[in-house]
């Protein structure tokens, strides 16, 4: 058997230190009558602890370079050994316009290049001869009040690390998922250590106090609050709530899940866990249960789904509900019919008065205005104790 192929890496980083120098040039005609090798430097400064300076000839360096300003950037002090450094020469560029402000049609001047690493010894000059002609400068918006200004970029690098590359921690145990969720479902289940007992469509069911407070802030007041001196045996019923309702609600209580759900049982039992958990404030189930009954609205549920929107609240449920159909208005005559029989049933009070207008508003978005106000003595047959009569102005 061959041995097992090994790997390993490393890093080299470089220690550098970066930097940057504007040198203003100010009288610019009067300078360029210096002859060509007549320096002008700026201060000395300092970039990656060593000194700098930049010499700038208005006429150039050498005769060859004449009618051009010539700019190096200078290693201002004595040093043992070579100072590895690259650096670009280019004009400090303009503050921005306001949007109003006139635009400078004049050109601009491209930057120079980036120099390659170049090493400099005590007082060497490295830089550029042709740093920028005459009169491309003339024409260039760089040149204001017969002054500009030079921008010089330094990166000293003072040498380079290697070190070898952090190897991450191997996944010597492996972690599985958490399995709370098993542990509190077989804790309902079992009823061991259950302390109240609830109620619900002839059944009962054993429950743990502290559990049903830590989910919910209407158990935490009710097991807490008015039945905290009551002993362990103290039965609450729960009025209006089918078996299998609380059922599913404990599950979720203590699994933060439900259980499964027949196909056909999935529409009806999503509405009674939407009103079971606004009742109780379990906003998570309430949001799962509205969710689900987005996708169950049709002409023989929206009746009852939009009714149950608005008493508990469930504002994306309530825009889901409203009717989208054929532009001849069939899918609301059918929505229609369908709320005639199911809304009085459902709906009572401020809910009731508040789908009245909501439904003519439907009425509307199917026919158009046009169209409901030549047929409206139809609709209020369709719907006599909805309708709402639209005012004589």
């Amino acid at each position: 058997m061959s041995p097992a192929a090994s790997a390993s890496a490393s890093t080299i980083a470089a220690d550098s230190a970066s930097g940057h120098h504007h040198l203003k040039i100010e009288g610019y005609s009067s300078l360029k009558a210096l002859p060509n090798v007549r320096r002008l430097s700026s201060c000395p400064f300092t970039v990656g602890g060593h000194r700098w300076r930049i010499d700038c000839y208005p006429n150039g360096e050498r005769e060859t370079s004449a009618g051009h300003v010539s700019v190096f950037l200078a290693l201002d002090e004595n040093v043992a050994g070579k100072v590895t450094t690259s650096f670009r020469f280019s004009f400090k560029a303009d503050k921005p316009r306001l949007f109003f402000g006139r635009k400078n049609k004049k050109a601009t001047l491209a930057p120079q290049p980036s120099l390659a690493a170049r090493e400099f010894a005590s007082e060497d000059g490295i830089g550029l001869p042709t740093f920028a002609k005459w009169e491309a400068l003339e024409q260039s918006r760089h040149l204001k009040h017969d002054s500009f200004t030079i921008r010089c970029d330094i990166v000293v690098v003072n040498g380079y690390k290697v070190r070898n590359a952090e190897k991450p921690a191997p996944n010597v145990v492996r972690v599985p998922p958490s399995d709370l969720n098993q542990h509190l479902g077989g804790l309902l289940l079992a009823g061991k250590g259950a302390d109240v007992v609830f109620e619900a469509g002839g059944e009962t069911f054993a429950a743990h106090r502290c559990v049903l407070a830590a989910r919910s802030p209407v158990f935490s007041a009710e097991l807490f609050g008015s039945m905290k001196e009551g002993s362990t045996n103290d039965l609450v019923r729960i009025d209006g709530m089918e078996a299998q309702v609380f059922k599913a609600l404990l599950c979720f209580v203590y699994t933060d899940s439900l259980p499964e759900m027949k196909k056909e049982e999935e529409d009806t039992m999503f509405q009674h866990l939407l009103v079971a958990a606004d009742m109780y404030s379990m906003e998570r189930l309430k949001l799962i249960c509205e969710d689900k009954l987005c996708k169950y609205i049709d002409v023989g549920t929206v009746a009852n789904i939009l009714a149950l929107a608005e008493a508990h609240h469930c504002h994306v449920l309530t825009l889901f509900s409203w009717p989208e159909g054929k532009s001849d208005g069939s899918y609301g005559q059918r929505w229609l019919r369908a709320s005639k029989r199911k809304l009085p049933l459902c709906c009572e009070g401020v809910v009731r008065h508040a789908l009245a207008y909501l439904v003519q508003g439907l009425i509307v978005l199917q026919m158009g205005i046009h169209t409901f106000y030549h047929q409206r003595s139809k609709v209020q047959r369709l719907l006599p104790e909805f309708y709402v009569y639209p005012s004589s102005g």
